[in-house]
């Protein structure tokens, strides 16, 4: 099964070459570019992509408030930044945003296209750069608390999924864990986001840990 991936950045050359690189790739199918958030808004709905590759500094709309809209509106559709900004405050904003995924545009195009594969079979893929950033800042603040309440919403099967995902597992690792399919856990962590009111892996494994 092709991943179906959608473009959005305003820098002509950038652009071209990110098509290139979906296009040419097999598992990949390039659903189509926009080349400013406000196009993105209005297109990125009919292309209906899997993933979204997103630039931040587009110019009128940036992408960290495009994405912000199009997760409440399509809360199943994956955003990945794709961008040169390695600032705590920029990937923070992103991720509350709902972002599920930041690279830099320096990534090459083999952990590129690694990246948006991870991300798809349930992964937070992130730059190692970023990465760094993210746990540092963790560490540095703490923990979201998450009452007992909260965590009585969740059904059995999604403590279950939410504690695999704190091990950093995969939905095709979860799902043969559980003996389930990937599509199931996909529907499980959609329904777990809901109840936790977040909107990506980050935020359910820092509620996770903060419970």
């Amino acid at each position: 099964m092709n991943i179906a991936v959608a473009i959005v950045e305003d820098n002509n050359d950038i652009r071209q070459a990110l098509e290139q690189i979906i296009s040419m790739a097999e598992g990949y199918t390039l659903a189509g570019s926009c080349i400013n958030g406000e196009e993105a808004i209005n297109n990125i709905p009919l292309l209906n992509p899997a993933v979204v590759l997103m630039d931040i500094n587009l110019g009128g709309i940036d992408g960290i408030e495009c994405v912000r809209i199009l997760k409440e509106l399509y809360p199943e559709m994956l955003f990945m930044m794709c961008t040169v900004y390695e600032e705590d405050e920029k990937i923070f904003e992103a991720l509350s945003a709902g972002a599920n995924g930041y690279i830099l545009k320096k990534t090459t195009p083999d952990k590129l296209l690694n990246a948006i594969s991870e991300l798809y079979e349930g992964g937070a893929p992130m730059s190692s750069q970023i990465a760094s950033k993210v746990v540092a800042a963790f560490k540095s603040r703490p923990p979201v608390s998450l009452s007992t309440d909260s965590l009585d919403i969740l059904s059995k099967r999604e403590k279950e999924i939410l504690e695999a995902l704190s091990r950093g597992l995969l939905y095709k690792e979860i799902a043969d864990q559980l003996f389930i399919s990937s599509q199931t856990v996909r529907k499980h962590v959609y329904h777990i986001y809901e109840k936790l009111h977040v909107t990506n892996r980050v935020e359910a494994v820092n509620r996770f840990f903060g419970r």
